[in-house]
């Protein structure tokens, strides 16, 4: 499903050139659930970024569902993306001013889809996330554990094949933090692809491969795709 060939990725920070990727291979399948590792630094968000389509490398092939999607345009990217690709970030990123509900419908307003077809499908997925209760709630009326179901809930909303978390708990207590990566584990037992960005080693070896990541390169690859 995913394909990096030789992908690189270079900052520059005034008159220095940062190196945040480095001849970066890499193939995940279908339905895998993989998790990223590494220090703060290493490069593992600038390649989740590159791999969400919100990023460009500077150097490489990006290839997903077997389509080169390096040098598309940005309009065609955008399409790409919404149509393949859910992201769910540390912070939430949910307006502040739209209700759960509303935070939720966000990207099939994005996508042209009509009202009555729009609302069954957030009722649906709000009953799913076990959020009918605070669907008309705005997010500072929301608990961490609500938000990032709602940010889940809006990552989902578009059946994206593939999910993409980038430290989905790091702004969490423990057990609610739990109850999260457990969320995201029952949608890849579902069939999503399932990518976690962490920090946290009990929550990336959770994951059936574990990829690590240092100074821009990939230092360790286990797990049933990876490298023995």
């Amino acid at each position: 499903m995913i394909r990096l060939k030789g992908i690189c990725k270079n900052f520059r920070l005034g008159s220095q050139t940062v190196h945040a990727l480095a001849d970066i291979n890499l193939e995940i399948n279908k339905g895998e659930y993989v998790s990223i590792m590494g220090p703060s630094g290493s490069g593992k968000s600038t390649l989740l970024n590159l791999v969400a389509l919100l990023d460009h490398p500077t150097a490489g092939d990006y290839f997903l569902n077997g389509e080169d999607v390096t040098r598309l345009s940005d309009d065609l990217l955008a399409q790409v993306r919404r149509e393949n690709i859910g992201f769910v970030f540390q912070f939430f990123h949910l307006i502040p001013r739209l209700t759960a509900a509303e935070n939720i419908e966000i990207p099939l307003v994005l996508a042209g889809m009509a009202p009555p077809l729009r609302q069954p499908r957030v009722s649906a997925a709000i009953k799913s996330f076990g959020l009918p209760e605070r669907a008309d709630h705005r997010p500072e009326q929301l608990s961490g554990g609500e938000r990032q179901r709602v940010a889940i809930a809006r990552a989902t909303i578009m059946h994206p094949a593939v999910l993409l978390a980038d430290e989905p708990t790091g702004n969490l207590d423990s057990t609610t933090g739990h109850q999260v990566i457990e969320l995201l584990e029952q949608l890849n037992v579902q069939g999503v692809t399932l990518i976690v960005v962490t920090h946290d080693d009990n929550i990336g070896n959770r994951a059936k491969r574990q990829i690590k990541i240092v100074d821009g390169h990939i230092t360790d690859d286990t797990g049933p795709a990876g490298d023995k």
